[in-house]
């Protein structure tokens, strides 16, 4: 408390101008109010003026002492920047089926093409055909069948078509048992017809007979060997498991052969268009892949101009035009050659067949025959370059119909030496 106390009277009182008691002037000087007890809480307070804001505290320091992301509040716009915008709906195609799997070209693409494509080298075959030639001369020849069973794994196995590759089954075992009934069945008659004749001493007319009837079995025995070569050759050969076949009649075969070489001997060779059209109708129309038949619409007489013309030509030209009436054929016997609604094409020249046989023969000539296996691959190449499929072809109509066929007519067409090595049709 503090108060004042009047000079006159002494009488203390609460501060006021004058005195209470005797009305004297208190002192102005003496202070009217003592210093009250300052409290702690509120003289170190800082007056507080204006309007009262909250400060903002900072974000507490994280764990690892980082500093927390500034978080940039979203804009109003209500138009999206372009990384804020939504991915656009890209519609995934389902995993393929089975069936889609299956079919090489949908149906209507007309402009899809598979190919084949031959991966194999001259390097690789030619060690397999080292092995071979020194397997066979230490075994007297026994090896020889299964020395061309291993060349044609690789062939085969090297042959591409759509991705996949084909597969050779045949055994060294088939080919040999096949060779030996071939010439018991085929042999045997054949130098008994050249020799007996001389070591039993007949006239003309006795010798003449014998060469008539040696004739006759050969338009019988060749027919025999293509059909039965190519009816083993396809009974062994399968792709994506699937196997080949050929199904045709022996009997109908030889009278196409034995008629078509008589008329062509007869016209002079003028039939031979109609003949090889023939022949080639009938090896691939009696051809199936599983259960799928080749079909085949070729006509002979679409050939005849050419070879006529051809026959024209080929003196002029030394016969080199002989190589271009070959690769018109093989043109034309493809382009009418379909599987399903699939249709072959090929595009060999007759240049590329010339250079083709050319090569082939120098590298031989140059190499004395050891070039034997870059002339299969070669030739391999080559067919395999010039050669695709067109259309749809459903896989999935295509079921496994392998067919039982023995190795005689295989081995009568080595014992004739007709094995042409590597071919697709």
């Amino acid at each position: 408390m503090s108060g004042a106390k009047c000079r006159k009277c002494g009488l203390m009182q609460m501060p006021r101008p004058t005195c209470k008691s005797c009305g004297t002037p208190l002192n102005s000087t003496v202070p009217h109010y003592a210093a009250a007890p300052a409290s702690t809480a509120t003289s170190a307070a800082p007056s507080r003026t204006g309007p009262m804001y909250l400060r903002e505290e900072p974000p507490p320091p994280s764990v690892t002492g980082e500093a927390p992301p500034h978080i940039t509040p979203l804009a109003a716009d209500p138009t999206p920047s372009m990384a804020q915008e939504a991915p656009p709906y890209i519609p995934q195609a389902p995993p393929p089926s089975m069936a889609q799997e299956a079919t090489l070209y949908p149906a209507g693409s007309d402009g899809h093409v598979h190919g084949l494509f031959f991966h194999g080298t001259g390097g690789s075959l030619f060690g397999i055909h080292i092995v071979n030639m020194f397997l066979t001369v230490i075994t007297l020849g026994t090896y020889y069948f299964w020395g061309k069973t291993k060349v044609r794994n690789y062939l085969w196995s090297q042959t591409d078509f759509a991705g996949d590759r084909f597969a050779y089954h045949g055994t060294g075992k088939e080919l040999l048992i096949g060779f030996l009934k071939a010439v018991v069945v085929f042999g045997v008659p054949f130098v008994g017809l050249i020799i007996l004749p001389e070591f039993l001493e007949l006239g003309e007319a006795g010798k003449g007979a014998a060469t008539l009837v040696f004739y006759s079995m050969v338009l019988v025995v060749v027919p025999v060997a293509m059909v039965g070569a190519r009816r083993y050759r396809y009974s062994r050969t399968s792709w994506r498991g699937i196997f080949f076949s050929f199904r045709g009649s022996m009997k109908e075969f030889i009278k196409i052969f034995i008629s078509g070489s008589l008329l062509s001997v007869i016209t002079f060779g003028l039939y031979y268009p109609f003949f090889e059209t023939k022949k080639h109708g009938f090896m691939v129309s009696h051809s199936y892949f599983g259960n799928q038949k080749f079909e085949f619409d070729g006509r002979g007489r679409d050939l005849f101009r050419s070879y006529l013309l051809t026959l024209l030509l080929i003196l002029p030209t030394l016969g080199f035009y002989w190589f271009w009436f070959q690769a018109k054929m093989q043109r034309y016997f493809w382009a009418n050659t379909t599987i399903g609604r699939a249709r072959f094409c090929s595009t060999v020249t007759g240049g590329a067949l010339l250079m083709l046989t050319m090569g082939n023969f120098l590298l031989m000539a140059f190499t004395l025959g050891l070039g034997l296996p870059w002339v299969a691959v070669r030739n391999a190449r080559f067919a395999c370059r010039y050669l695709s499929l067109e259309g749809p072809l459903d896989l999935t109509a295509i079921e496994q119909e392998a067919q039982v066929a023995t190795a005689t007519g295989e081995g009568l067409s080595s014992f004739l030496d007709m094995d042409s090595g590597f071919d697709f049709g």
